[in-house]
């Protein structure tokens, strides 16, 4: 009875409070596909992917029946970085449909022309006008939107004092973009304004953080439930170090609240999962303990943290790299750290029984691509006299054969051609593709039949992954180099590798490129398999990233390196012909046939039929 009560009164307080429309609700996903090429029509970055933003807490001055049903706390506001366009995942702001819909336009027309906010107030004042300017056809509909947007205000807003004076400059800011310079100062936070941009969340993490835990739960399997549908969350590092267990000092309206850690030792195994998926949704910053991890097996966060696992062995020092700055328009020397990485603890294995079927077909394909043994004349030695020269020496004593290069050799010629082929390892390789498979599992396959069908060949073959945390550490995987034959040990080397960290794809080509110059062969491929697009946590995200990978390439077609890249991502289209050209690049629909395409592409590629 209980319940039920406390549903009805639920019901009727937050409905109550409500000034959305759920009738004339407009999803992005209902959008996204149309407002893509329009905001790039109107000079938006052709990197820069839209998606869905995560609600943000406002402190706004809310009435009465509003706080009594716990709404208007959270708001789901547009803001740009250079990695993406975030706009809502939902608009039921207007009573028409409509209207709703033409709010996305806008917001993606205005990102277009104010890539960045230095002043919330007066950027998105000067953006609007200068767009009202060149586009005067968007007044009749900013001026609606306007309008609607000042009665959603009239709804949900009941000031005094010096907020009141905040909004009335808000409101003719909206009507009249241009008309005020200043914002009035005033205790809280103001109502957001749907029409206009804002600022890219504050990132509250500490860029040497390190942490060096082992996970306790790392051997046993635990199942995940992955969040990312709730956004990507905010994070920082707290110091959980105790330096006693005794007396417990905390505020008491902070002990039945997620926000405030509590050091409590327990000896007890709990169920947390349910929990623990809702306070990762409520949060808008998630702290992430240096020590204990109760339940790190079992909820997984998009944090912009990355994950402690190392267990391969570092060669040396590392290696610096230049980095691309498209802003500078200039190539900064020394910026990237590149790190060798062994798996010197993996153990020779055979190949998988269920790959073996398929390699013993690409390797008998691919012996017809063996050296054949042919004679070659005119030697200085060899098994047999090559008696044409040697005549022609006796005969002919003003012609320049030598009487010491008179013998035959029967040797075989092979291809003069080297690959190497660079795979991304990075984190979101981890996806799943169906109930048993994810991209790792795809591209772990991918390698151990690339390197099946090459050891038939007899052509010259290494392969490398990479992936990276920031600037300081591009982890860079020696799964096979060209002095080495393959063999069980290689075969135990990719089957260990395991996805990590993020896609900084410049210094991984950049180094990938070095190694190639080094094989003295007439054709040098270097082939890139990939899931998407080069990402990491920090200024690479967005156009930067492109940018680099894009000069990367020009710099191994310099040296004589043909860069080709071989992609699941079904959005690959949209920035991998500006990366390596229009046939530079192979988008594989179904990421379940890229084992065997590759091999067909590497053919094609090396002017063999396929």
């Amino acid at each position: 009875m209980e319940e039920l009560v406390g549903k009805i009164w639920h019901r009727l307080v937050w409905g109550q409070s409500q000034v959305e429309f759920d009738s004339a609700r407009v999803t992005l996903n209902d959008c996204i596909d149309q407002l893509a090429p329009y905001y790039r029509a109107l000079g938006g970055d052709t990197g820069i992917q839209i998606e869905a933003a995560t609600p943000r807490r406002f402190k706004i001055q809310r009435r009465f029946l509003q706080r009594l049903a716990g709404s208007h706390q959270y708001f789901s506001v547009s803001w740009q970085d250079q990695r993406s366009l975030r706009l809502p995942k939902s608009i039921a702001l207007f009573p028409d449909a409509e209207l709703n819909k033409y709010l996305y336009f806008w917001l993606a027309a205005l990102a277009a022309r104010r890539p960045t906010l230095n002043h919330w107030f007066g950027d998105n004042q000067q953006a609007c006008l200068q767009l009202l300017q060149d586009y005067p056809g968007l007044k009749k509909r900013y001026a609606s939107l306007a309008e609607a947007t000042l009665v959603v205000r009239d709804q949900t807003l009941e000031l005094e004092g010096d907020q009141l004076v905040r909004e009335q400059a808000i409101r003719r800011a909206i009507l009249s973009p241009g008309s005020e310079r200043q914002l009035p100062l005033a205790p809280g936070s103001a109502l957001p304004v749907p029409l206009w941009l804002y600022s890219q969340p504050i990132r509250l993490v500490c860029a040497a953080a390190e942490d060096h835990l082992v996970n306790a739960a790392s051997d046993r399997k635990t199942d995940t439930q992955d969040l990312s549908e709730a956004g990507r969350k905010e994070a920082t590092r707290i110091d959980d170090s105790r330096e006693t267990d005794g007396l417990m000092v905390f505020q008491l309206e902070s002990l039945f609240t997620w926000g405030e850690q509590v050091s409590l030792d327990r000896c007890q195994e709990e169920e947390m999962d349910d929990d623990l998926n809702t306070a990762a949704q409520d949060l808008d910053i998630i702290s992430v303990s240096r020590q204990r991890r109760a339940g790190a097996a079992k909820v997984k966060f998009d944090l912009d943290l990355p994950a402690a696992e190392n267990d391969d062995l570092p060669l040396g020092e590392g290696i610096r790299l230049p980095e691309w700055d498209y802003r500078k328009s200039k190539l900064v020397q020394d910026y990237c750290l590149l790190q060798p990485m062994l798996a010197d603890n993996t153990e020779p294995a055979p190949l998988p029984d269920h790959l073996r079927g398929i390699a013993r077909k690409l390797r008998h394909r691919f012996a017809i691509l063996r050296p054949e043994r042919q004679w070659l004349h005119r030697q200085a030695s060899g098994e047999e006299l090559d008696l044409a020269a040697y005549l022609d020496a006796l005969t002919d004593p003003g012609a320049a054969t030598d009487l010491n290069q008179t013998f035959k050799s029967r040797k075989a010629v092979a291809r003069d051609l080297s690959c190497l082929l660079l795979a991304d390892l990075s984190m979101s390789t981890d996806a799943a593709l169906t109930q048993e498979q994810r991209v790792i599992d795809v591209i772990r396959d991918t390698l151990l039949l690339f390197a099946e069908a090459l050891s038939g060949s007899g052509d010259q073959f290494a392969m490398y992954g990479f992936s990276s945390v920031k600037n300081k550490q591009v982890r860079y995987h020696l799964l096979k180099n060209f002095a080495e034959s393959y063999s069980d040990h290689t075969r135990g080397r990719l089957l260990s590798i395991k996805p990590g960290f993020y896609t900084r794809m410049g210094a991984a080509v950049r180094q990938s490129t070095a190694v190639l110059k080094l094989q003295k062969t007439q054709q040098r491929l270097l082939l890139i398999v990939s899931d998407g697009k080069p990402n990491d946590i920090d200024q690479y995200e967005g156009r930067y990233g492109i940018e680099d990978t894009r000069q990367a390439i020009f710099e191994a077609r310099a040296q004589g390196v043909q860069p080709f890249c071989v992609t699941v991502d079904d959005k690959a289209s949209d920035y991998l012909p500006y990366l390596f050209g229009s046939q530079g690049y192979e988008v594989v629909s179904d990421a379940q046939r890229l084992p065997e395409m590759l091999p067909k592409l590497y053919l094609n590629l090396t002017g063999v039929a396929g």
